[in-house]
């Protein structure tokens, strides 16, 4: 073991279920509506696994925090400030938060590891997860968060929380001198809650600095954090739902629509919100990207591939395609963000007559220097996801806008990009190993 005590390894580092972004929360209310009786299977995948490694103790401790996440409970505070602050999620899915939802790690958590090809103290990890997806859908953004926190809590320990506050107010600060609209999205791949929680106390400072603020800062994806500083959680969909939709029904052609369709019938067409393009690439979204579903959504979230060759699409198709007014419609960016990019964004978006915001993450919440280079080289995140792989015993797959984001079944990868007509794409503008180096 470490320095660090048996006691510290087994307190919970996820203690409530609200500690999750709010697009887990709506995405289970629209499966607990539709398709509550599917079966799904997920899976891990470490992006930078070339040189992000993991050691025994790192895995203990992650097998112990794991196991914990089967004690979690949704409080009746907790029900209450959801029913209160996100209003039109259905009577029916608070009711089963209430009195049914619970996780069962021991069985719906298949955590192996195995040894590194040059390194016999390392290892990889190979992390499955199984069982009824109106349950699991909520272990993703659990789990990432732990593995990232065990990463730097016992493989990487060349940081420390010096300045992150302070950092988090001076970036908060530019955007918001520079009229940048964002929100926070970091939970996934944060150093660890502590750091999270500076993220945020940083941000409100700044905001809480001027008055003009106020409105540029929409909120933050993480719900419990939302709940604890009194921001407005934010989000919407994720691609998981249009990518086991579009398994489902074995329509890739017209997949967007259908998930479209589901979410609205579900919450109503005041609470669409943003529309998320590129789970099969956006050129074949925006052939289903019709009125009257254009006119629900407040615009589109852009997530892979060129950022500006995207915004001109996105343009062409809002104003010169579906004739609507200039600045009506938005482009949420949320793409490997940092201050430079969302103001070269920013600029071009407006060039295009568009309205714009930002879904900062990593970019928040795991922005670290190595203390051993008294604080001039990058402590660098692990880029890591989890991804549906299958539903209902049917493979599930992500054809994004890049093709270093693409995920799932090779076979039925292939047969759906020859079925739409689909072109990968590589945009060398980031490198998937090295995503915020």
């Amino acid at each position: 073991m470490t320095s660090v005590d048996l006691k510290e390894l087994i307190e919970p580092v996820i203690k409530s279920f609200l500690d999750t972004d709010l697009y887990k929360i709506t995405m289970q209310a629209a499966i607990h509506a539709n398709f509550a009786n599917s079966f799904v299977k997920y899976k891990f995948n470490n992006r930078s696994i070339n040189e992000k490694k993991f050691n025994k103790e790192s895995i203990f401790w992650l097998q112990k925090q794991f196991q914990l996440l089967g004690e979690l409970r949704f409080s009746t505070e907790e029900i209450e400030y959801l029913k209160t602050t996100i209003t039109y999620l259905p009577k029916d899915y608070l009711k089963f938060l209430a009195t049914e939802f619970k996780l069962n790690p021991s069985k719906e958590i298949d955590f192996k590891y195995s040894i590194t090809e040059h390194n016999e103290e390392l290892f990889d990890l190979d992390i499955s997860i199984e069982g009824k997806w109106e349950v699991t859908i909520l272990y993703e953004i659990y789990i990432l968060a732990l593995v990232s926190e065990a990463y730097f809590k016992f493989v990487d320990v060349d940081w420390d929380y010096n300045g992150q506050k302070e950092q988090s107010y001076k970036k908060s600060i530019e955007l918001f001198e520079n009229g940048i609209v964002f929100s926070e999205f970091g939970t996934r791949r944060r150093r660890d809650f502590k750091t999270h929680d500076l993220i945020i106390q940083g941000i409100v400072m700044a905001r809480n600095s001027n008055s003009e603020y106020k409105n540029l800062l929409l909120g933050t994806s993480n719900v419990l954090l939302a709940k604890t500083y009194d921001l407005k959680p934010i989000g919407t969909v994720a691609h998981e739902w249009f990518m086991g939709i579009a398994s489902l029904k074995n329509d890739y052609a017209n997949s967007n629509k259908i998930a479209m369709e589901y979410w609205i019938s579900t919450f109503g067409p005041a609470n669409a919100g943003l529309a998320l393009t590129d789970t099969f690439g956006t050129d074949i979204f925006l052939k289903n990207f019709q009125k009257p579903l254009s006119d629900y959504y407040i615009g589109v979230r852009q997530d892979s591939g060129d950022p500006k060759v995207y915004t001109d699409k996105i343009s062409n198709h809002y104003l010169n395609h579906l004739k609507y007014e200039p600045f009506s419609k938005s482009i949420c960016y949320s793409d490997s963000l940092n201050v430079k990019k969302c103001l070269d964004l920013k600029n071009y978006c407006h060039s295009k007559q568009l309205k714009c915001n930002f879904g900062i993450g990593t970019f928040f919440t795991n922005d670290f220097m190595k203390k051993s280079s008294n604080y001039s080289i990058k402590s660098e995140p692990l880029n890591i996801v989890i991804k549906i792989m299958s539903i209902d015993d049917k493979n599930c797959i992500k054809i994004s806008d890049n093709i270093g984001k693409n995920m799932g079944d090779t076979e039925t990868l292939l047969k759906v990009k020859k079925e739409l007509g689909y072109i990968d794409r590589d945009w060398s503008g980031i490198s998937e190993e090295h995503r915020w180096k």
